[in-house]
């Protein structure tokens, strides 16, 4: 059977509340668990302990065990100190799309190009002035 740890979602709408649960991996995310390990409550501050709860001697029995954490319980399992940090991809999500790329570099060149201009003429003209005064 393939063991999960992850978040089970309580609360009303728009007011979240998670349970950490132990769970079959087939087992629909809200649905059927073996065990409660904890809580997750987002709508606390970050720094507040009563944010992320865990039974820590149950997590480890079911890591024993080989049930894997969700990337989110693994987390607050990094946080915790349970498991050792993980690489991550670094996902290029807040990159904008070529489209908006294409626009903002040719925005850049006409900004380069009217800057170009501007300082054109005004070294041109002490040349003038400098040639007027001999």
């Amino acid at each position: 059977m393939a063991m999960k740890i992850r978040l089970a979602r309580g609360g009303s709408k728009k007011r979240p509340f998670y349970r950490i649960v132990a769970a079959d991996s087939r087992m629909p995310r809200d649905g059927r668990f073996i065990e409660k390990l904890g809580t997750y409550n987002p709508l606390l501050p970050k720094d507040s302990e009563e944010r992320v709860k865990m039974d820590m001697e149950r997590v480890q029995y079911w890591l024993g065990q080989g049930a894997q954490p969700t990337d989110r319980v693994s987390r607050f399992l990094e946080a915790a100190g349970v498991v050792e940090k993980k690489e991550r991809a670094n996902l290029k999500k807040a990159e904008p799309g070529k489209k908006a790329q294409e626009r903002a570099a040719e925005k850049a060149e006409k900004a380069a190009a009217a800057a170009e201009a501007a300082n054109a003429p005004a070294e041109d003209a002490p040349a003038e002035e400098a040639a007027a005064e001999e």
